[in-house]
């Protein structure tokens, strides 16, 4: 078992790479996946997105330790463990991030990934329906689609954002992300469109690609070189010899697992846990981010949310539906609306992000409240906290130990408060006025900064978009982990390209600027020109340095 190239884990980058690397037919690659098949209606339809996510089954069902800011929760941090990864079962959301994000990146020592570089790849992976013209992919493998917006509740969101004065936006992916609009979907023809079907099932039709059952155990370094991957698979152990390179697309929790059960991390570390140290990498499990979301429900006085469809006999009615012919509300996320604010003037960006849902839920499925209702899923996308992934043994199949830190910098209680009390504020506009029932959540009551503190320290949950333990940047920078173009610093032959190469996280959900770094990553790894800088200017608020709003609110 050998081929040019070994990629370990088949999710959002890992899939692009296997489809890149192969595209010409010069090369031979090697999946290597620990998970099962993604077949079957939990996984491909959109409406089901909670349920994959918690299955052991498809999910490696990690927790974060104890968390000292949130009444020492742990925190659920899934990832998929499944053919596809974590586009699997994540919530189907596309965002594409902020250009500042990205010149943040170069900023930080990640040279050639500004947003004039990446733009190119964005569009190369995109198949986009309706999006901005001139700025939007139209060929590419990754389908991306707008929602059917049916419900009214969906409008009176988008409507209320208007009258709090705020900007409107057509297409946050495209010139301008600020703003109210549309939810993007990586939905096609009502499946669920995941890095596995968008590219590993067209690269598993070539003659050149094999995908590996096995669990990925250490990377084989001899004389400061990758030559393979130690795996397990029916009980055995046996190595899969990589002729050029081995490429590392395991999660931000599993590629510095791997990285440092191979030897490679911090010294002290990796020499406490008895694993022989072969690059001290300080950096290696460092720099862990992640974004942080609370629910804010309210009633509905109107019957118009999805609360009629949450009994399991219509649940199975809409199962059936999408079934036979891949329509109706199974064939959609539900986040259909969504918001990119500003939290404070003179912000470069927008920082606060909200995905709107017609029904007061939570995230299992079970309904908030016996009554109809929405909510905001609404976060500070820009935190300064960081965490850290280590190893809590040698033993491959421990668990590695997660703490994030949330919350443990001042800021982002400020910003958090203030997340609750501008949702108030936009709930409150004329356009939710036939709709407004009681809150639910936080609840009426809560107002001071210690009643939201107290509130925030319960309900803060993960939003899923975990990046940065593997941190590239400047091949000289002792905590960088890879260079620009993706190689482990101190290994030859040995490449990370996830989200944890990011070394600042991105404004919005991480699949797509995942997909986008597998793309990129490809093109350093065949020694090909990258895709020509983009000359393209984003849109740039004019109201930035008053708070990025339009005229004051009521």
């Amino acid at each position: 078992m050998e081929a040019d190239f070994i990629i370990i884990g088949s999710g959002s980058a890992g899939s692009a790479l296997a489809y890149r690397l192969s595209e010409d037919g010069r090369n031979t690659v090697i999946v290597i996946e620990a998970g099962g098949s993604d077949i079957g209606p939990f996984i491909q339809m959109p409406a089901a997105l909670a349920w994959p996510m918690s299955m052991k089954r498809y999910n490696w069902g990690y927790y974060s330790e104890p968390e000292p800011n949130l009444n020492n929760r742990r925190i659920s941090a899934p990832r998929g463990k499944v053919i596809g990864g974590s586009s699997s079962i994540n919530g189907l959301v596309y965002v594409r991030g902020h250009a500042e994000d990205f010149n943040r990146w170069e900023a930080l020592g990640a040279r050639g990934w500004a947003y004039a570089d990446v733009l190119p790849y964005f569009k190369r992976m995109e198949h986009s329906h309706g999006g901005e013209e001139g700025w939007r992919g139209t060929d590419g493998p990754l389908h991306v689609r707008r929602g059917p917006v049916k419900n009214p509740l969906f409008h009176a969101f988008i409507k209320a954002g208007s009258e709090a004065g705020f900007e409107m936006t057509e297409d946050y992916n495209g010139s301008k992300q600020e703003g109210f609009g549309l939810m993007e979907q990586t939905i096609h023809n009502g499946r669920r469109w995941s890095a596995a079907n968008a590219y590993l099932r067209p690269a598993l039709k070539r003659a050149n690609v094999s995908l590996l059952r096995g669990f990925a155990r250490r990377i084989v370094i001899e004389n400061g070189r990758a030559t393979g991957v130690e795996i397990e698979r029916g009980g055995a152990i046996e190595v899969i010899r990589a002729k050029r390179e081995v490429i590392v697309s395991a999660s931000s929790f599993n590629s510095p697992k791997l990285l440092m059960l191979s030897g490679i991390g911090p010294a002290a570390h990796l020499q406490s846990m008895g694993i022989e140290v072969k690059a001290d990498r300080p950096g290696v499990g460092a720099n862990l981010q992640d974004h942080m979301e609370f629910y804010f429900q309210q009633v509905s006085t109107k019957p118009v949310s999805l609360y009629s469809w949450l009994p399991w006999f219509w649940q199975g009615v809409a199962g059936a539906q999408w079934l036979m012919t891949r329509t109706g509300l199974g064939s959609s996320n539900q986040f259909e609306a969504c918001a990119f604010l500003r939290s404070a003037p003179g912000l470069k960006q927008p920082d606060i992000q909200y995905h709107f849902l017609p029904v007061a839920i939570s995230y299992d499925g079970k309904a908030a409240a016996k009554s109809h209702g929405f909510q905001v899923h609404v976060g500070y996308n820009l935190s300064k906290s960081r965490g850290a992934v280590t190893l809590r043994s040698s033993d491959p199949k421990a668990d590695p130990v997660i703490r994030f830190n949330y919350m443990s910098h001042p800021e982002d209680w400020e910003k958090f408060r203030h997340c609750v009390r501008l949702t108030r504020e936009i709930f409150r506009q004329p356009a939710f006025d036939t709709y407004r029932g009681p809150e639910i959540q936080p609840g009426e009551t809560v107002t001071s900064d210690e009643e939201i503190d107290a509130f925030l320290r319960e309900h803060l949950e993960s939003a899923y978009h975990p990046c940065g333990t593997c941190r590239m940047g400047d091949a000289s920078d002792p905590m960088a982990v890879v260079d620009p173009e993706t190689r482990v610093i101190g290994v030859e032959g040995l490449r990370v390209a996830d989200s944890s190469i990011f070394p600042h996280v991105t404004y919005g959900n991480l699949n797509g600027p995942s997909i986008m770094t597998g793309e990129k990553a490809a093109d350093h790894i065949l020694g090909k020109q990258p895709l020509p800088r983009s000359n393209q200017a984003p849109w740039v608020n004019p109201q930035a340095e008053t708070g990025g709003r339009r005229m004051s609110s009521r």
